[in-house]
């Protein structure tokens, strides 16, 4: 599959990563996947979204990984047309992607829609929110377009 069409495989691969990560996370700090889903959906579909049971897990996944596409599509439409992405180390450019991605969804994306500060209050919480970004969006995608326009 990842040689027939790599930006489906990089778009399940990272989305998987970024979800797992985010289940986890969330079950760690006292939370719920569901809780955490609904969190998601929450984003485009409002508050009343985590009330929504099953049909909010449904709506908080099909959201990140709508996400995640937008995420993905992106980076192999810059990668076709500016061949750096696919020369320079793919962890440099898989960090500043990953970079890019933290600081259009915490800095753009959540204090518009939630009003979350940025930068962070705790940079802990901030520096932990960035690790997703970059292990496992922005360096997979790296390394996948780099092995791929081989």
């Amino acid at each position: 599959m990842a040689r027939r069409s790599p930006a489906l495989f990089a778009w399940l691969l990272c989305g998987t990563l970024d979800i797992v990560y985010a289940a986890v996370s969330s079950v760690v700090q006292g939370g719920t996947v569901s809780s955490m889903l609904h969190a998601v959906a929450s984003g485009p579909f409002g508050d009343d979204a985590r009330a929504w049971g099953i049909g909010g897990d449904i709506a908080g996944l099909a959201t990140h990984y709508a996400i995640m596409g937008a995420m993905v599509a992106t980076w192999f439409f810059v990668a076709r047309r500016w061949t750096a992405l696919t020369t320079w180390p793919w962890w440099l450019t898989g960090t500043i992607y990953g970079l890019i991605l933290y600081v259009i969804m915490n800095g753009i994306v959540l204090p518009l829609r939630f009003g979350s500060p940025f930068p962070p209050n705790d940079l802990v919480k901030g520096a932990i929110a960035l690790f997703p970004h970059i292990f496992f969006v922005g360096w997979p995608l790296a390394w996948l377009t780099r092995k791929d326009a081989r």
